[in-house]
């Protein structure tokens, strides 16, 4: 039995898990680390940090697992998108990494914009400017702190400096480089334009490898530390939601899948390179080689449960205690009471704004609706729709560029409620799946590996062999006709509101 190891380098810790070839879970453990954030809008956190959750995880996961190290065959890593790390010649950290979340680099956004044009930037790199991104991170360092900029030898992506760590190599995958805007992500390679024009050097990023590829091998000193073999193969892995894809089947047309966390993402595969030139949703390389995924997010999903849960909701919260059971089971059973359309109340669930498809920082959120007849659970319950019409939203831009759905995966907290997994199966008309495994990117990175690695001759054959589906649930007809009609409604309230959001937010 060949074994692989799947590292998922997120913004809260660091997870590796040990699975067998058929993806079956033998050993894994998870090392938490600090975020910091300097000033107001700021994130950051210490490479070192991701390298010592990484070197401990993998040590614990091995010796805890009994496997031999010579059955290792592979290391697959997915990690936290868009960050920055900066090396110097002698491979020295030269600052603490920029991560996905930081917002400061407005002024940067606006600057690449201006200097090689929105649709171009668009055309290349299938985006338009984000402050997130890393080409804004990058260019915020030379303008901020040009002592540091002129010592950069490597800039690295969070979990590619976990390769460098493990190989020595200086290497990133073609989902992940996707979201740095230096890529050209039609032609999954370097864009020596867009290095050019924001003052870059090509030398500086390191070779680009689809997902599955091989990109280096164990080093002996890494291979000591960990109790693995010096040689073990590490592929190209690739970002947390495309690893996340892999590692719930989402290979093919027709497959995307909704996370509820604190915010809400939906991630569609597509064999054709597609792009919105609005901006609206995310188009990147996919971890399966030669092909795309779209991705939107709505801001605030499960937060916008969780805002209602810490302030309405101290009953149920001190039930569940007593009986020992979780407060959002409580909370599903209230909501399940009540009708669709929850007694004609809308919800928008713009707490932080929203992206997809308003990309609207001054969006806040509103009940639309309320009256003297409405009680909590009423509220609970439009709450839970307006996410789910929220999450609509993004189908919707999917379908505007030819990208259709009929294989839905369910994932994240929310994925667990069925009351919020059937009210999308019927916003969606598709079935709804929740995933047998809830490792995630780890499992898609350990997926990729066993193709790089020869056990599988393709992502699609490895899904096939061990991605397994858990519940489903099918749309209900009924539900669908009556909840249509209140998702125009929705969608037709923020138009009539965007001008007083901007008003409330010059106040």
């Amino acid at each position: 039995m060949a074994y692989l190891i799947g590292i998922d380098c997120g913004t809260s810790g660091t997870k590796t898990v040990l699975f067998d070839e058929k993806g079956r879970k033998v050993a894994s453990d998870t090392a938490e680390y600090p975020l910091y954030q300097p000033k107001n809008g700021y994130a950051e956190q210490a490479p070192d940090d991701w390298k010592n959750a990484m070197l401990r995880t993998v040590r614990t996961v091995v010796a805890k697992s009994g496997v031999r190290k010579e059955d290792v065959k592979g290391i697959g890593i997915a990690g936290q998108m868009h960050g920055l790390v900066l090396l110097d010649k002698d491979n020295n950290i030269l600052r603490p990494a920029i991560i996905w979340c930081d917002q400061r680099t407005a002024a940067e956004a606006a600057e690449m914009e201006a200097k090689v044009g929105r649709d171009k930037l668009v055309e290349i790199t299938a985006n338009p400017a984000l402050t997130g991104w890393t080409a804004a991170k990058l260019l915020w360092v030379k303008n901020n702190e040009p002592e540091i900029y002129s010592r950069i030898a490597h800039v690295l992506l969070p979990k590619d400096y976990l390769r460098f760590i493990l190989t020595g190599e200086y290497a990133t995958d073609v989902s992940d480089a996707s979201g740095m805007q230096l890529l050209n992500v039609p032609e999954r390679k370097w864009s020596d334009e867009l290095i050019s024009a924001f003052e870059a050097d090509k030398n500086w990023f390191g070779r680009v490898y689809e997902s599955c590829e091989i990109t280096g091998e164990l080093t002996k000193s890494a291979a000591d530390e960990l109790g693995l073999c010096e040689g073990t193969a590490v592929v190209g892995g690739a970002g947390d939601n495309a690893a996340a894809a892999v590692g719930t089947g989402v290979v093919s047309d027709g497959t995307a899948f909704t996370t509820i966390g604190t915010s809400g993402v939906i991630f569609a595969h597509t064999s054709a390179i597609s792009i919105d030139k609005a901006g609206r949703v995310h188009t990147c390389c996919a971890a399966v080689p030669g092909e795309w995924h779209v991705m939107g997010v709505t801001q605030s999903a499960g937060l916008s449960l969780k805002w209602f849960r810490d302030n309405f909701c101290g009953a149920e919260k001190e039930t569940a205690r007593l009986m020992g059971t979780d407060e959002y089971i409580l909370m599903d059973r209230e909501a399940e009471t009540v009708p669709v359309g929850a007694n004609r109340l809308l919800y928008l669930p713009y707490l932080m704004g929203e992206r997809t498809p308003h990309l609207d920082p001054d969006a806040r959120g509103v009940f639309f609706g309320l009256s003297a007849i409405h009680t909590k659970k009423d509220m609970l319950r439009a709450v839970m729709e307006g996410v789910a019409y929220s999450l609509r939203d993004c189908i919707e831009v999917f379908r505007d560029m030819d990208i259709s759905i009929n294989y839905m995966m369910a994932c994240g907290g929310g994925g667990k409620s069925k009351l919020w997994r059937s009210m999308l199966a019927d916003l969606y008309n598709c079935p709804v799946r929740t995933i047998s495994s809830e490792e995630g990117p780890a499992l898609g990175a350990a997926i990729l590996a066993s193709v790089g690695t020869g056990i599988y001759s393709s992502v699609h054959e490895a899904c096939g062999q061990i991605v397994r589906t858990g519940q489903e649930q099918s749309p209900d007809v009924r539900n669908t006709v009556v909840y249509e009609k209140y998702y125009q409604l929705y969608r037709e309230l923020y138009p009539a509101l965007k001008s007083k959001f901007k008003s409330l937010a010059d106040m």
